[in-house]
């Protein structure tokens, strides 16, 4: 498709995954941490028994994936996270974050405990680094070239995980699930950016609506255990 084609996906109504992460004042979770937990919540409601079939969510989950995927994160605490915590949804725990994600909503028709959560303040911080990536977990890859919000953030991790999730073939799929959906996060380094960012593998695309200019903001890399074909060569 040019550039100067019009997207398909445009032309659909559009819908957007609401994802809330628990932010209290006196215990906020890892940066890193909340990114990895939104991941898998995206993936969590992917796989839903209530998202697929004949499920209550199955038809506005293929509204939402047949438009733009979009996403967007809010912040919630005390009063504010046990109202959402109230909705349906999904609430997935990483080692200290919490994240709950809700089927999609109309880009205008947030329900009103959600509508009033702050999208901004989602700055989170590292207290140490995080380490090495996890054996067998896939990888979240993140343009080290870009300065983006916790929310902003987690919203790209989401994109990703959908991006290789999509790209997975059953086995891989089956297999990921039934592990727990491993993966981490983590920021490439210039040079490794530059050859995810020329690759086949999944890469998000931002439409540089808010944040950022538009460009490529994450990579997805399959491991040893899951999906091996979508890995740089070493």
């Amino acid at each position: 498709m040019s550039s100067n084609e019009p997207d398909l996906r445009d032309e659909k109504p559009q819908f957007v995954l609401p994802l809330v992460v628990r932010i209290e004042r006196d215990a906020p979770p890892s940066r890193t941490d909340a990114l990895e937990t939104a991941a898998r919540a995206v993936l969590e409601i992917l796989t839903d028994d209530r998202s697929l079939g004949e499920g209550e969510w199955a038809q506005v989950m293929t509204d939402w994936q047949d438009a733009r995927i979009r996403k967007v994160v809010r912040r919630a605490r005390g009063g504010e996270w046990r109202r959402a915590d109230a909705l349906p949804g999904i609430t997935v725990t990483g080692k200290e974050a919490e994240v709950r994600v809700f089927p999609p909503v109309p880009l205008d028709g947030w329900p009103k405990d959600l509508a009033k959560l702050q999208v901004s303040g989602t700055d989170l911080d590292d207290p140490a680094a995080p380490g090495p990536v996890p054996a067998g977990a896939v990888v979240l890859w993140l343009n080290p070239g870009l300065d983006m919000s916790a929310g902003k953030t987690m919203a790209q991790t989401g994109h990703g995980a959908q991006l290789l999730w999509w790209a997975m073939g059953d086995a891989d799929r089956a297999a990921w699930q039934e592990a727990g959906f491993p993966l981490a996060v983590r920021t490439a380094t210039p040079e490794r950016w530059a050859a995810l960012a020329a690759s086949a593998l999944p890469v998000v695309r931002d439409a540089g609506f808010t944040e950022i200019a538009p460009g490529k903001t994450v990579a997805a890399e399959g491991s040893d255990r899951f999906a091996p074909h979508l890995r740089l060569p070493e």
